[in-house]
């Protein structure tokens, strides 16, 4: 049976050969450089955030994290932290809701929640790593749901109300889903339990630190967010000439 850890970051690595371990996967550097185009020619109407999601994407799925991501759950769940909590609502500022909500927004942030539920449950998370299409599957789904939800959230149609009910239910779910792997008592991934050693972590550790991860620092994008808004809501609108 293959590893499944080479489904597409490759092997674990070990500390002696992590910074030589960059993906250059011609199909992903291909969709990078037509998404620079794309806001290179200004069809972006945030270019600074656009900007910005590219550079978060290649230190997730270029630089050597990707690989790192192979061997401790700790680093794939801060890959997926910065998938959701910062390259969403980066892409959500450059490619904003234009049109009128087409879904509830209670919809789009249970089916984020639903979807980040999913691929952290052992049983799914080590099929998504098995094969490049199951892999592909989980980031794609993992993104685009986020970015839906952040892009409803930060729409100007959408009440600040709503919205920070919005975000404050997700920090809540988040923060579930973290203490649930924190104090889990014995490792649920076993894909990682022999490349977590080679780091100083024991697969219960990388466990609960991957938890942490989610449960705190995970929560601060949305946070951030909730006090913008909120901010916002409280500010005079500047009166008509």
């Amino acid at each position: 049976m293959p590893d499944p850890m080479i489904a597409y970051c490759g092997p674990a690595p070990v500390p002696s050969d992590i910074w030589v371990r960059w993906n250059l996967d011609p199909l992903l550097l291909a969709m990078l450089a037509a998404l620079a185009l794309v806001i290179a020619r200004g069809r972006s109407s945030d270019a600074r955030a656009g900007w910005a999601a590219i550079a978060l994407m290649i230190l997730i799925f270029v630089s050597p994290l990707c690989a790192l991501s192979s061997a401790l759950f700790s680093a794939r769940v801060l890959h997926h932290v910065l998938l959701v909590a910062a390259v969403a609502p980066l892409l959500a500022l450059a490619f904003p809701l234009r049109r009128a909500i087409s879904l509830p927004l209670a919809a789009l942030v249970g089916t984020s929640a639903v979807i980040l539920w999913l691929w952290h449950a052992p049983g799914p998370y080590a099929w998504g790593l098995a094969s490049v299409p199951a892999y592909c599957l989980m980031q794609i789904s993992l993104l685009g749901s986020a970015w839906l939800m952040w892009r409803a959230i930060l729409a100007p149609a959408t009440p600040s109300g709503a919205a920070l009910i919005a975000l404050v239910a997700t920090i809540g779910q988040m923060g579930l889903l973290g203490a649930l792997i924190v104090f889990a008592p014995a490792p649920l991934y076993l894909v990682h339990l022999a490349s977590t050693a080679p780091w100083g972590l024991s697969p219960l550790a990388d466990q609960q630190l991957a938890g942490l991860l989610m449960w705190v620092p995970a929560a601060l994008p949305y946070l951030g967010a909730g006090l913008w808004l909120a901010w916002s809501s409280l500010r005079p609108s500047e009166p008509a000439l």
